[in-house]
Parts: structure tokens; C-alpha cells; sequence
């Protein structure tokens, strides 16, 4: 997710990039499809070549937090889990100049939540950004309790500059996408759980009858559905209301390390 953000950024809004993981490896990976991505859209006569080689000269990457002292905007893309967004934040609130505004990708995680661990409240704002980035036109814009509203506009100004549409959303569990997605998700799992149907025909319901792209089960295989476990986990616990309740196939099946695409294995094989 962090890799099409940073290509988005950098392709469209023609902004300079710095990509950070504390993985080499990943970063080294994370450029190769990054060249990929910008070797794609020259064949496809989306940009010109000159277009690509700028793009990527204005991409750079590290593995220390410390190089991003002078950053003016960040957005964090690090995995569904409080404790590592607390981490995170709290590390860049010490690293980072004081005006600049940290942005989270939570997609379902409290923004006032993550922002209180920091000195700089009125700075931090959700950015949700859908994957594949490149493609998904939506980026849903949270803001905290305590977010200043130029700090909102002008994270609505650098999404609509990245060609994004924008959602301004109130910080509850979930925002708005998750909240109606992942139930939808896990009632599908529930339904396989069940022996109501198979994944199969799930996916097929729903694709042929009600014109969806792809079936809730594919959908979860993409999301992945790690991510989805840690997703429908906040709904359920921020909200305490049972109808959010994680699946018991969708645990086992994270349990047993098939989260879907990503890996090869999830509710289809890939």
C-alpha cells in the first residue's frame, strides 16, 4: 500500500518521495515494482518515457525514520494494529519538524486514538487510501477529534492534487467502507462456515446477481484476510455489538497462515 501511495505521489502530483521501511529488503522490492508499475503505463502510452525517468528520479528511500526529519507531509501505511501505529507515531512526533502533518492509513483504526499518543494532535489526520492505489479513485479523509481544519483542507488538497476523490468521514470504527464492507466480507465467510453454499457459488450470487466485479471471498483473498481479521476485530471491539463478530473460519484460517493472495492460499488458491 505505501508503494502506491508513494507512486502516486510522486507520477501524478509530481511531488518529491521518500519511501521508508526499516526492511532493506522490502524497500529493494517495493523500487523494482515501482519501476514496473512506470514501465507498464509507458507501454500502455499513459506517460512518456522522459514522464517515468522523472517520476523515479524523484523517489528515494531509507530504512531510518531519522531521514524523514525534514518531511512536510507523511502518510504511514504500517499494518492494521494499534500498537505498531502507536509505535510509529510517537517516534516520528520526536523525529519530525513541528509543522509537519502525520497522516495515517488506517483503515479502521481511531485517528484520535493514534494522534493522543503524540504532542501534535491537532496535526494528525486519517488518509485512507484504497488498494490498489494506482487504480481506486477513493480516498476517504478522517480527521480527530482535535485536527485543525487547515490541516484537513490541506490533506484534501494534496488527495484531490494525486487525482483522488474524496470522502470526508467522521471518526468511528471502520469510517464508512469498512464499516459496510467488511460485515458483507464476513457474512460471506459465515455462510461458507455454515455449509450454506460453496466459495464458489458465494462469489458467483454475488457477481452475477447483484453486478458486483468480483465476489466477497475474492474481495477478502485480495484484501487479504490478516488484514480483514484485524479490520472486523476493531468493529467488533470499539463497538461491542455482536453483529460484527469475526467469523470463526475467517481466525482459523489466518491461524493457519492462508490469507489469501498475497500468499497463495486463502479462500481460493492463487
Amino acid at each position: 500500500m505505501g508503494l502506491g501511495i508513494a507512486y502516486v505521489a510522486a507520477n501524478v502530483t509530481r511531488l518529491p518521495v521518500v519511501l521508508m521501511d526499516i526492511n532493506q529488503t522490502q524497500t529493494e522490492k517495493g523500487m523494482q515494482f515501482f519501476d514496473k508499475l512506470l514501465a507498464k503505463d509507458v507501454a500502455k502510452n499513459k506517460i512518456t518515457a522522459e514522464h517515468a525517468q522523472q517520476t523515479r528520479s524523484l523517489v528515494s528511500t531509507t530504512t531510518q525514520l531519522s531521514d524523514l526529519s525534514d518531511v512536510d507531509f507523511i502518510v504511514e501505511a504500517a499494518s492494521e494494529n494499534l500498537n505498531i501505529k502507536s509505535a510509529i507515531f510517537k517516534d516520528l512526533d520526536a523525529i519530525c519538524k513541528p509543522d509537519a502533518v502525520l497522516a495515517t492509513n488506517t483503515s479502521s483504526i481511531s485517528i484520535t486514538k493514534i494522534a493522543g499518543v503524540t504532542k501534535r494532535a491537532e496535526q494528525v489526520v486519517g488518509m485512507h487510501f484504497m488498494n490498489p492505489v494506482p487504480v481506486m479513485k477513493l480516498v476517504e479523509i478522517i480527521p480527530g477529534l482535535a485536527t485543525r481544519s487547515d490541516v484537513l483542507e490541506g490533506t484534501l488538497q494534496l488527495a484531490k492534487a494525486m487525482g483522488k476523490t474524496c470522502t470526508v468521514v467522521e471518526d468511528i470504527p471502520g469510517f464508512v467502507a469498512n464499516r459496510l464492507l467488511m460485515p458483507y466480507i464476513n457474512e460471506a465467510i459465515m455462510l461458507l462456515e455454515s455449509g450454506a453454499a460453496t466459495a464458489e457459488d458465494i462469489d458467483t450470487t454475488m457477481k452475477l446477481g447483484a453486478n458486483m466485479p468480483m465476489g466477497p471471498l475474492t474481495l477478502a483473498d485480495f484484501i487479504g484476510l490478516d488484514t480483514c481479521l484485524a479490520i472486523i476485530k476493531v468493529l467488533h471491539n470499539d463497538t461491542g455489538d455482536s453483529k460484527y463478530r469475526p467469523a470463526f473460519l475467517l481466525q482459523k484460517y489466518v491461524d493457519a497462515g492462508w490469507l489469501g493472495k498475497k500468499n497463495g492460499k486463502g479462500f481460493f488458491k492463487y
